[in-house]
Protein backbone atom coordinates (compact mmCIF):
# COMPACT_ATOMS: atom_id res chain seq x y z
CA UNK A 1 0.00 0.00 0.00
CA UNK A 2 2.59 2.22 0.88
CA UNK A 3 4.65 2.18 -2.13
CA UNK A 4 1.67 2.38 -4.84
CA UNK A 5 0.72 5.89 -2.81
CA UNK A 6 4.36 6.60 -2.82
CA UNK A 7 5.39 9.30 -5.29
CA UNK A 8 8.07 10.13 -7.24
CA UNK A 9 11.08 10.93 -4.31
CA UNK A 10 8.47 10.81 -1.69
CA UNK A 11 6.71 7.87 0.88
CA UNK A 12 3.51 8.25 1.60
CA UNK A 13 3.36 7.87 5.87
CA UNK A 14 1.58 5.02 7.92
CA UNK A 15 -0.25 8.04 9.22
CA UNK A 16 -0.98 9.68 5.96
CA UNK A 17 -2.43 6.23 5.45
CA UNK A 18 -4.71 5.82 8.37
CA UNK A 19 -5.89 9.41 7.87
CA UNK A 20 -7.65 7.76 4.58
CA UNK A 21 -8.79 4.99 5.83
CA UNK A 22 -10.53 7.39 7.87
CA UNK A 23 -11.82 9.35 5.25
CA UNK A 24 -12.24 6.07 3.02
CA UNK A 25 -14.55 4.90 6.01
CA UNK A 26 -16.72 8.05 6.48
CA UNK A 27 -18.03 8.04 2.93
CA UNK A 28 -18.34 4.65 2.74
CA UNK A 29 -21.53 5.15 5.93
CA UNK A 30 -22.50 8.57 3.65
CA UNK A 31 -22.93 6.18 0.39
CA UNK A 32 -24.32 3.91 2.14
CA UNK A 33 -26.96 6.03 4.04
CA UNK A 34 -27.83 7.61 0.57
CA UNK A 35 -29.15 4.83 -0.96
CA UNK A 36 -30.18 2.63 1.83
CA UNK A 37 -34.34 4.04 1.78
CA UNK A 38 -34.42 2.52 -2.01
CA UNK A 39 -34.26 -0.88 -0.90
CA UNK A 40 -36.38 -0.41 2.48
CA UNK A 41 -39.45 1.55 0.51
CA UNK A 42 -42.16 -0.99 1.20
CA UNK A 43 -41.42 -1.35 4.96
CA UNK A 44 -41.02 2.31 5.61
CA UNK A 45 -44.45 3.08 3.69
CA UNK A 46 -46.17 0.16 5.68
CA UNK A 47 -44.88 1.43 8.92
CA UNK A 48 -45.46 5.03 8.49
CA UNK A 49 -48.60 4.52 7.26
CA UNK A 50 -47.63 6.18 3.41
CA UNK A 51 -48.11 5.27 -0.25
CA UNK A 52 -45.13 3.92 -2.10
CA UNK A 53 -44.88 6.86 -4.44
CA UNK A 54 -44.50 9.20 -1.08
CA UNK A 55 -42.02 7.60 0.73
CA UNK A 56 -39.86 7.73 -2.97
CA UNK A 57 -39.67 11.16 -2.07
CA UNK A 58 -36.68 10.31 0.49
CA UNK A 59 -34.74 9.19 -2.15
CA UNK A 60 -35.73 11.85 -5.01
CA UNK A 61 -35.62 15.06 -2.49
CA UNK A 62 -32.51 13.88 -1.00
CA UNK A 63 -30.85 14.47 -5.05
CA UNK A 64 -32.04 17.30 -5.23
CA UNK A 65 -30.97 18.95 -2.09
CA UNK A 66 -27.65 17.87 -2.92
CA UNK A 67 -27.64 18.93 -6.14
CA UNK A 68 -28.97 22.66 -5.17
CA UNK A 69 -26.92 23.02 -1.98
CA UNK A 70 -23.69 21.37 -3.14
CA UNK A 71 -21.89 24.53 -4.42
CA UNK A 72 -24.19 27.16 -1.66
CA UNK A 73 -22.84 25.02 1.62
CA UNK A 74 -19.73 24.19 0.27
CA UNK A 75 -18.74 28.36 -0.09
CA UNK A 76 -20.54 29.15 3.19
CA UNK A 77 -18.23 26.72 5.20
CA UNK A 78 -14.80 27.50 2.77
CA UNK A 79 -13.19 29.48 5.76
CA UNK A 80 -13.71 26.41 8.51
CA UNK A 81 -10.59 24.24 9.10
CA UNK A 82 -11.52 20.62 7.45
CA UNK A 83 -10.50 18.76 10.33
CA UNK A 84 -13.42 20.04 12.52
CA UNK A 85 -15.36 20.70 9.42
CA UNK A 86 -15.29 16.94 8.71
CA UNK A 87 -16.01 16.45 12.50
CA UNK A 88 -19.04 18.46 12.83
CA UNK A 89 -20.51 16.87 9.52
CA UNK A 90 -19.65 13.37 10.41
CA UNK A 91 -21.31 14.32 14.22
CA UNK A 92 -24.50 15.38 12.55
CA UNK A 93 -24.67 12.23 10.34
CA UNK A 94 -25.17 10.50 13.24
CA UNK A 95 -27.33 12.26 14.58
CA UNK A 96 -29.52 12.53 11.54
CA UNK A 97 -29.45 8.84 11.16
CA UNK A 98 -30.80 8.73 14.92
CA UNK A 99 -33.57 10.85 14.52
CA UNK A 100 -34.10 8.91 11.23
CA UNK A 101 -34.55 5.80 13.15
CA UNK A 102 -36.85 7.21 16.22
CA UNK A 103 -39.14 9.37 13.69
CA UNK A 104 -42.77 8.77 14.65
CA UNK A 105 -43.82 10.18 11.30
CA UNK A 106 -42.84 10.30 7.63
CA UNK A 107 -42.70 14.09 7.75
CA UNK A 108 -39.74 13.86 10.49
CA UNK A 109 -38.25 11.41 8.79
CA UNK A 110 -38.02 13.35 5.58
CA UNK A 111 -36.48 16.30 7.73
CA UNK A 112 -33.84 13.71 9.36
CA UNK A 113 -32.98 12.68 5.51
CA UNK A 114 -32.58 16.59 4.54
CA UNK A 115 -30.48 16.85 7.50
CA UNK A 116 -28.26 13.99 5.78
CA UNK A 117 -28.42 15.34 2.48
CA UNK A 118 -26.86 18.47 3.66
CA UNK A 119 -24.07 16.74 5.68
CA UNK A 120 -23.84 15.12 2.01
CA UNK A 121 -23.75 17.99 -0.22
CA UNK A 122 -20.61 19.29 1.88
CA UNK A 123 -18.85 16.06 2.56
CA UNK A 124 -18.46 15.03 -1.16
CA UNK A 125 -16.48 18.50 -1.37
CA UNK A 126 -14.06 18.39 1.07
CA UNK A 127 -13.11 14.61 1.10
CA UNK A 128 -11.50 13.96 -1.82
CA UNK A 129 -9.31 17.15 -1.68
CA UNK A 130 -9.02 16.66 2.11
CA UNK A 131 -7.58 12.90 0.97
CA UNK A 132 -5.40 14.12 -1.75
CA UNK A 133 -3.49 16.63 -0.01
CA UNK A 134 -2.23 14.32 2.25
CA UNK A 135 -0.10 12.84 -0.58
CA UNK A 136 1.89 14.03 -3.19
CA UNK A 137 0.04 15.18 -6.30
CA UNK A 138 1.47 12.60 -8.64
CA UNK A 139 -0.76 9.91 -6.41
CA UNK A 140 -3.93 11.90 -7.37
CA UNK A 141 -5.88 9.74 -9.43
CA UNK A 142 -5.19 6.61 -6.98
CA UNK A 143 -6.36 8.63 -4.10
CA UNK A 144 -9.72 9.71 -5.92
CA UNK A 145 -9.76 6.02 -6.59
CA UNK A 146 -9.62 4.55 -3.39
CA UNK A 147 -11.88 7.62 -1.89
CA UNK A 148 -14.43 6.38 -4.85
CA UNK A 149 -13.71 2.56 -4.14
CA UNK A 150 -15.26 3.30 -1.16
CA UNK A 151 -18.23 4.43 -2.01
CA UNK A 152 -18.42 2.06 -4.29
CA UNK A 153 -18.78 -0.70 -1.64
CA UNK A 154 -20.82 0.98 0.22
CA UNK A 155 -23.23 0.32 -3.41
CA UNK A 156 -22.21 -3.35 -3.24
CA UNK A 157 -21.61 -4.24 0.34
CA UNK A 158 -23.66 -1.90 2.78
CA UNK A 159 -26.67 -0.96 0.91
CA UNK A 160 -27.87 -4.77 0.45
CA UNK A 161 -26.14 -5.44 4.11
CA UNK A 162 -28.63 -2.64 5.60
CA UNK A 163 -31.76 -3.57 3.33
CA UNK A 164 -31.29 -7.27 5.08
CA UNK A 165 -30.83 -5.99 8.16
CA UNK A 166 -34.26 -3.84 7.34
CA UNK A 167 -35.84 -6.89 6.11
CA UNK A 168 -34.88 -9.11 9.29
CA UNK A 169 -34.81 -6.80 11.77
CA UNK A 170 -36.98 -3.52 10.71
CA UNK A 171 -36.22 -0.44 8.79
CA UNK A 172 -35.19 1.37 12.26
CA UNK A 173 -32.57 -1.01 12.99
CA UNK A 174 -31.04 -0.22 9.91
CA UNK A 175 -30.66 3.32 10.40
CA UNK A 176 -29.29 2.81 14.23
CA UNK A 177 -26.51 0.16 12.38
CA UNK A 178 -25.71 2.78 10.06
CA UNK A 179 -25.46 5.71 13.14
CA UNK A 180 -23.01 3.06 14.70
CA UNK A 181 -20.76 2.41 12.10
CA UNK A 182 -20.95 6.27 11.40
CA UNK A 183 -20.23 6.75 14.96
CA UNK A 184 -16.99 4.42 14.67
CA UNK A 185 -16.32 6.70 10.99
CA UNK A 186 -16.25 9.86 13.61
CA UNK A 187 -14.25 7.72 16.26
CA UNK A 188 -11.07 6.80 13.13
CA UNK A 189 -11.60 10.52 12.09
CA UNK A 190 -10.75 11.91 15.44
CA UNK A 191 -7.56 9.71 16.09
CA UNK A 192 -6.18 9.59 12.40
CA UNK A 193 -6.96 12.85 10.60
CA UNK A 194 -4.41 15.76 11.42
CA UNK A 195 -4.63 18.81 11.90
CA UNK A 196 -2.40 19.97 9.65
CA UNK A 197 -4.19 17.98 6.47
CA UNK A 198 -4.87 21.63 5.67
CA UNK A 199 -5.22 25.44 6.56
CA UNK A 200 -6.76 27.44 8.86
CA UNK A 201 -8.24 29.15 5.72
CA UNK A 202 -8.20 26.61 2.79
CA UNK A 203 -6.96 27.84 -0.37
CA UNK A 204 -6.09 25.10 -2.23
CA UNK A 205 -5.34 25.29 -5.97
CA UNK A 206 -3.77 23.86 -8.62
CA UNK A 207 -0.87 25.15 -10.69
CA UNK A 208 -1.97 25.15 -14.27
CA UNK A 209 -5.52 26.43 -13.85
CA UNK A 210 -7.62 25.96 -16.78
CA UNK A 211 -11.21 27.17 -16.51
CA UNK A 212 -12.61 26.06 -20.38
CA UNK A 213 -11.43 22.97 -19.82
CA UNK A 214 -12.86 22.30 -16.15
CA UNK A 215 -16.15 23.81 -18.18
CA UNK A 216 -15.89 21.04 -20.79
CA UNK A 217 -15.27 18.75 -17.24
CA UNK A 218 -18.55 19.41 -16.28
CA UNK A 219 -20.43 19.23 -19.36
CA UNK A 220 -18.73 16.45 -20.17
CA UNK A 221 -19.87 14.68 -16.75
CA UNK A 222 -23.54 15.76 -17.14
CA UNK A 223 -23.98 14.32 -20.28
CA UNK A 224 -22.60 10.86 -19.71
CA UNK A 225 -24.23 10.65 -15.67
CA UNK A 226 -27.65 11.29 -17.50
CA UNK A 227 -27.11 8.37 -20.19
CA UNK A 228 -25.78 6.27 -17.25
CA UNK A 229 -28.75 7.20 -14.79
CA UNK A 230 -31.21 6.53 -18.08
CA UNK A 231 -30.09 3.00 -18.57
CA UNK A 232 -28.89 2.10 -14.93
CA UNK A 233 -32.42 3.32 -13.28
CA UNK A 234 -34.29 0.61 -15.68
CA UNK A 235 -31.66 -1.78 -15.70
CA UNK A 236 -33.81 -4.12 -13.92
CA UNK A 237 -36.73 -4.69 -16.46
CA UNK A 238 -34.12 -4.39 -19.22
CA UNK A 239 -32.83 -7.61 -18.38
CA UNK A 240 -36.21 -9.64 -17.52
CA UNK A 241 -38.35 -7.99 -20.48
CA UNK A 242 -35.46 -7.64 -23.05
CA UNK A 243 -33.13 -10.15 -22.70
CA UNK A 244 -35.15 -13.00 -20.88
CA UNK A 245 -33.20 -13.28 -17.57
CA UNK A 246 -35.18 -14.26 -14.43
CA UNK A 247 -35.89 -12.24 -11.72
CA UNK A 248 -33.37 -14.91 -9.89
CA UNK A 249 -30.57 -13.83 -11.93
CA UNK A 250 -31.00 -10.39 -11.59
CA UNK A 251 -29.34 -9.75 -8.28
CA UNK A 252 -26.29 -12.09 -9.12
CA UNK A 253 -25.47 -9.94 -12.12
CA UNK A 254 -25.97 -6.81 -10.64
CA UNK A 255 -23.47 -7.99 -8.49
CA UNK A 256 -21.21 -8.96 -11.14
CA UNK A 257 -21.84 -5.32 -12.84
CA UNK A 258 -20.55 -3.96 -9.61
CA UNK A 259 -17.77 -6.46 -8.90
CA UNK A 260 -15.67 -5.89 -11.88
CA UNK A 261 -16.39 -2.22 -11.60
CA UNK A 262 -14.74 -2.05 -8.16
CA UNK A 263 -11.76 -4.07 -9.89
CA UNK A 264 -11.03 -1.39 -11.95
CA UNK A 265 -10.96 1.26 -9.66
CA UNK A 266 -6.88 0.29 -8.89
CA UNK A 267 -6.17 0.96 -12.95
CA UNK A 268 -8.55 4.00 -13.05
CA UNK A 269 -6.13 5.54 -10.75
CA UNK A 270 -3.24 4.43 -12.31
CA UNK A 271 -4.41 5.83 -15.52
CA UNK A 272 -5.37 9.08 -14.00
CA UNK A 273 -2.14 9.31 -12.53
CA UNK A 274 0.23 8.39 -15.76
CA UNK A 275 -1.91 8.68 -18.75
CA UNK A 276 -4.63 11.71 -18.19
CA UNK A 277 -5.64 11.99 -22.15
CA UNK A 278 -6.92 8.02 -22.30
CA UNK A 279 -7.82 8.13 -18.37
CA UNK A 280 -10.90 10.74 -19.38
CA UNK A 281 -11.92 9.68 -22.91
CA UNK A 282 -11.80 5.58 -22.71
CA UNK A 283 -14.69 5.20 -20.13
CA UNK A 284 -16.72 7.54 -21.32
CA UNK A 285 -16.18 5.82 -24.61
CA UNK A 286 -16.57 2.11 -23.17
CA UNK A 287 -19.86 3.64 -21.52
CA UNK A 288 -21.35 4.70 -24.88
CA UNK A 289 -20.30 1.30 -26.50
CA UNK A 290 -21.41 -1.19 -24.39
CA UNK A 291 -24.87 1.09 -23.92
CA UNK A 292 -25.87 1.56 -27.31
CA UNK A 293 -24.72 -2.69 -27.50
CA UNK A 294 -26.93 -3.44 -25.23
CA UNK A 295 -30.01 -2.15 -27.40
CA UNK A 296 -28.47 -3.94 -30.57
CA UNK A 297 -27.87 -7.60 -28.93
CA UNK A 298 -29.22 -7.51 -25.68
CA UNK A 299 -31.84 -10.10 -26.51
CA UNK A 300 -28.66 -12.51 -26.27
CA UNK A 301 -28.43 -12.91 -23.06
CA UNK A 302 -24.64 -13.56 -22.66
CA UNK A 303 -24.28 -10.17 -24.76
CA UNK A 304 -26.28 -8.64 -22.55
CA UNK A 305 -24.36 -10.38 -19.78
CA UNK A 306 -21.37 -9.08 -20.62
CA UNK A 307 -21.92 -5.35 -21.80
CA UNK A 308 -23.64 -4.41 -18.68
CA UNK A 309 -20.59 -5.86 -16.92
CA UNK A 310 -18.76 -3.53 -18.87
CA UNK A 311 -20.67 -0.63 -18.34
CA UNK A 312 -19.97 -1.23 -14.50
CA UNK A 313 -16.27 -0.75 -15.45
CA UNK A 314 -17.17 2.45 -17.55
CA UNK A 315 -19.23 3.73 -14.49
CA UNK A 316 -16.29 2.82 -11.78
CA UNK A 317 -13.34 4.09 -14.00
CA UNK A 318 -14.95 7.44 -15.43
CA UNK A 319 -15.79 8.67 -11.92
CA UNK A 320 -12.79 8.40 -10.66
CA UNK A 321 -10.61 9.95 -13.89
CA UNK A 322 -13.58 12.43 -14.62
CA UNK A 323 -12.94 13.78 -11.11
CA UNK A 324 -8.89 13.44 -10.70
CA UNK A 325 -8.66 15.50 -13.51
CA UNK A 326 -10.86 18.05 -12.53
CA UNK A 327 -9.48 18.87 -9.52
CA UNK A 328 -6.24 18.75 -11.42
CA UNK A 329 -7.65 21.80 -13.84
CA UNK A 330 -9.66 23.39 -11.38
CA UNK A 331 -9.47 27.31 -11.16
CA UNK A 332 -9.78 28.63 -7.93
CA UNK A 333 -10.67 27.21 -4.94
CA UNK A 334 -10.41 23.08 -4.97
CA UNK A 335 -13.38 22.87 -2.32
CA UNK A 336 -15.22 24.47 -4.52
CA UNK A 337 -14.40 23.68 -7.81
CA UNK A 338 -14.94 19.97 -6.51
CA UNK A 339 -18.35 21.17 -5.06
CA UNK A 340 -19.28 22.10 -8.81
CA UNK A 341 -18.02 18.43 -9.92
CA UNK A 342 -20.32 17.07 -6.89
CA UNK A 343 -23.02 18.71 -8.24
CA UNK A 344 -23.10 18.22 -12.05
CA UNK A 345 -23.13 14.43 -10.78
CA UNK A 346 -26.15 14.35 -9.13
CA UNK A 347 -27.83 16.79 -11.58
CA UNK A 348 -27.27 14.21 -14.39
CA UNK A 349 -27.91 11.15 -12.02
CA UNK A 350 -31.77 12.85 -11.26
CA UNK A 351 -32.04 14.09 -14.81
CA UNK A 352 -31.40 10.50 -16.25
CA UNK A 353 -33.62 8.64 -14.14
CA UNK A 354 -36.44 11.32 -15.55
CA UNK A 355 -35.58 11.12 -18.65
CA UNK A 356 -35.35 7.34 -18.65
CA UNK A 357 -39.16 7.35 -17.25
CA UNK A 358 -39.92 9.66 -20.24
CA UNK A 359 -38.22 6.90 -22.74
CA UNK A 360 -39.56 4.55 -21.46
CA UNK A 361 -43.09 5.64 -21.46
CA UNK A 362 -42.73 6.59 -25.38
CA UNK A 363 -40.87 3.60 -26.82
CA UNK A 364 -40.38 0.93 -24.78
CA UNK A 365 -37.38 -0.32 -21.85
CA UNK A 366 -34.75 -1.02 -24.76
CA UNK A 367 -34.73 2.49 -26.34
CA UNK A 368 -33.58 3.73 -23.07
CA UNK A 369 -30.19 2.19 -23.29
CA UNK A 370 -29.80 3.19 -26.69
CA UNK A 371 -30.59 6.80 -25.69
CA UNK A 372 -28.22 6.43 -22.84
CA UNK A 373 -25.20 5.54 -25.09
CA UNK A 374 -26.02 8.20 -27.26
CA UNK A 375 -25.64 10.89 -24.51
CA UNK A 376 -22.34 8.98 -23.42
CA UNK A 377 -21.36 9.26 -27.09
CA UNK A 378 -22.19 13.21 -27.15
CA UNK A 379 -20.11 13.20 -24.01
CA UNK A 380 -17.23 11.97 -25.90
CA UNK A 381 -17.89 14.05 -28.39
CA UNK A 382 -17.42 16.78 -26.28
CA UNK A 383 -14.08 15.66 -24.67
CA UNK A 384 -12.19 14.40 -28.51
CA UNK A 385 -13.37 18.18 -29.62
CA UNK A 386 -11.50 20.02 -26.59
CA UNK A 387 -9.16 17.58 -27.07
CA UNK A 388 -8.27 18.44 -30.53
CA UNK A 389 -8.17 22.32 -30.22
CA UNK A 390 -5.27 21.65 -28.07
CA UNK A 391 -6.75 21.33 -24.39
CA UNK A 392 -4.90 17.97 -24.03
CA UNK A 393 -4.47 17.60 -20.22
CA UNK A 394 -0.70 18.68 -18.90
CA UNK A 395 1.04 16.15 -16.79
CA UNK A 396 2.75 19.00 -15.01
CA UNK A 397 -0.43 19.89 -13.34
CA UNK A 398 -0.01 19.86 -9.71
CA UNK A 399 -2.50 20.58 -6.88
CA UNK A 400 -0.47 22.38 -3.97
CA UNK A 401 -1.91 22.65 -1.09
CA UNK A 402 -0.96 25.16 1.66
CA UNK A 403 -0.18 22.89 4.63
CA UNK A 404 1.17 25.36 7.58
Amino acid sequence: MRRWLAGPGTEATPAAIAALGALMAATFCIVTTENLPAGLLPQISSGLGVSLSATGQLVTGYALTVTLLTVPLTYATRRIPRRPLLLGLMTLFVLAGLSSAAAPNFALLLASRAVTALVHAVFWAVVTVTATGLFPPSVRGRIVAMVYGAGSMATILGVPAGSWIGQQAGWRVAFVALSGIGLIALVTVVVFLPATAVTQTPVSRTTAPDTPRYTVLLVTIVLAMTGLSMAFTYTVPFLTDVSGFSMQAVSPLLLLRGVVGIASVAVAGHLADHHPKLATTVPVALLSVSLVGMYLVGTVPLLAAVLMAASGVALFTMITTLTSELLAVAPGNLYIASAGGNAVFNAGTAAGAVLGGLVLSDFGVRSVTLAGGLLAAAALAVLLADQLIGRVPRRSRETVTDSS
